[in-house]
């Protein structure tokens, strides 16, 4: 494990601790209706998946939820019918999924690791990942899809959350006194800065290059996206939405 993977490792930790949004758990309320056909799971802030990016039925759908702990989109797809591993590098983010599983009696798997080397997983293990915005906390993003392919199916479908990287252009500290000040370049790394502060994940802004052209350079074809925002609770949000989602369909290795 590497310095900034054991890092944010514990930094997520903390997070839980802290109960942070993207820690919180599903209400059994949400589990029930997902019982029921009425789901729908987020892979960045504000908006949700479209529902026709998902087959029609999950029944026995082999479903990886890629750092994704957190007892969110795993119990969902789950309690759908899909059969979900949850992969995260925080052990306590995938301790809320077991307590999600064992409070609404699901089954489903959780795995802890780095999202860049998938090797707990065979060749083809996957019908679909799911992978919410989470690559900001990596140096390099190309192994994610890379071995996203790999333990996917042919024609395996990846659904993706990430940053726009111009959210990282600008210093934190004046946008939170509402002024937009460039300070950055892209591609961002949080070790630049003058300190590195436990308990506070390290972030990486990647180029669209990496994010989108390394998803077809793994092997994927790109067949919708939409943006999202952080619900208007920040200044950048009038001006440009910071995050975006992709479907993508392997098509080789």
């Amino acid at each position: 494990m590497s310095q900034t993977t054991d890092h944010n490792s514990k930094a997520w930790d903390k997070k839980v601790e802290a109960g942070v949004r993207y820690t919180t758990t599903v209400s059994p309320e949400t589990i029930k209706e997902a019982r029921k056909g009425n789901w729908t799971i987020g892979v960045t802030a504000d908006r949700q998946v479209p529902r026709e990016w998902f087959p029609a039925s999950l029944e026995g759908c082999k479903v990886l939820c890629l750092a994704s702990g957190g007892g969110q989109q795993g119990p969902v797809l789950a309690a759908a019918g899909a059969d979900v591993t949850v992969f995260d590098l925080s052990a306590k983010q995938l301790e809320q999924d077991e307590q999600v599983a064992e409070r609404e009696n699901l089954s489903l798997k959780t795995v802890q690791g780095d999202m860049t080397e998938l090797s707990a997983f065979a060749d083809e293990s996957f019908d679909m990942i799911v992978h919410p915005v989470a690559n900001v906390f990596i140096e390099d993003v190309r192994p994610v899809w890379s071995e996203a392919a790999r333990v996917l199916k042919e024609r395996g479908v990846l659904i993706s959350g990430f940053m726009n990287p111009v959210l990282y252009l600008f210093d934190d500290e004046k946008e939170e006194q509402g002024v937009l000040d460039v300070a950055h370049t892209i591609p961002y790394s949080s070790l630049d800065e003058e300190e590195v502060i436990e308990g506070q994940a390290l972030e990486f802004g990647h180029t669209l290059e990496d994010q989108l052209r390394g998803q077809t350079a793994a092997g994927f074809a790109i067949v919708d996206m939409y943006e999202d925002d952080f619900g208007g609770t920040r200044i950048i949000d009038q001006h440009i939405k910071t995050m975006m989602a992709t479907k993508a369909v392997k098509i080789r290795l």
